[in-house]
């Protein structure tokens, strides 16, 4: 038999042993997983970045702030982060108002701490499935070395058995067993470089989104007064 089709991937994989196989699987689920999450939270923060630059612009070019708050509340799910952090901070205040007429300092105090409550909601949710990303970059090399060292193990073993020990009799047996960790690099590189990369930019998000809070609140602090 050609020592070459012995050591085509598909005959790797299909000759490796089933704990080793079961190992296999397991990453490329993981893998076929994090692509999804990869493409699903690249597109969500492309979607995010455009609402917050389209919500900052209405918003700084002098707009009546009433109208900016009644388009926020009118079209809730078709808004972004940001407005609805600045739609919660606006109608903390303006319920503030009608309650407290002469305490400005706690109407101020109840808008920015609606909008601190709107943007943790916000940041849990851009954030999700984030997590799912660095375990997979963390923990795959190692679920790989596992099935790695046990291929290893099993082709020393076969050996036991053997006359004459040759690198023709040990190649097939660590050459399944490197494809384990060959799979676990897969899921892993992609999954790492997707996680710092996204985190990155959450959090140039959230210190859009703090910042806002911060200026929005001097606004408010003027109207008040």
């Amino acid at each position: 038999m050609n020592h070459a089709d012995d050591l085509s991937f598909i005959s790797l994989v299909s000759n490796a042993s089933l704990l080793a196989q079961a190992v296999m699987l397991l990453l490329l689920v993981l893998s076929l997983i994090s692509w999804t999450i990869i493409f699903r939270k690249g597109i969500a923060l492309r979607r995010a970045r455009a609402q917050t630059e389209r919500f900052e612009r209405a918003f700084w070019s002098g707009g009546d702030l009433n109208t900016l708050y009644q388009s926020a509340s009118s079209n809730r799910h078709a808004t972004g982060s940001l407005e609805r952090i600045f739609e919660a901070g606006m109608r903390e205040f303006l319920k503030g108002r009608e309650r407290r007429l002469n305490d400005s300092g706690a109407t101020l105090d109840g808008a920015r701490r609606a909008m601190r409550a709107a943007f943790q909601r916000e940041m849990d949710v851009i954030e999700a499935s984030l997590p799912f990303l660095a375990s997979v970059g963390s923990v795959s090399p190692y679920i790989g070395l596992f099935g790695t060292v046990w291929g290893i193990m099993n082709a020393f073993r076969g050996l036991a058995n053997v006359q004459q020990a040759t690198l023709a009799n040990v190649a097939p047996g660590i050459a399944e067993a490197l494809v384990a960790t060959a799979i676990g690099l897969f899921a892993a590189i992609p999954a790492v470089v997707a996680y710092n990369r996204y985190a990155n930019n959450i959090d140039r998000l959230a210190v859009r989104f703090e910042t806002f809070i911060e200026e929005f609140s001097n606004i408010l602090q003027r109207q008040a007064g």
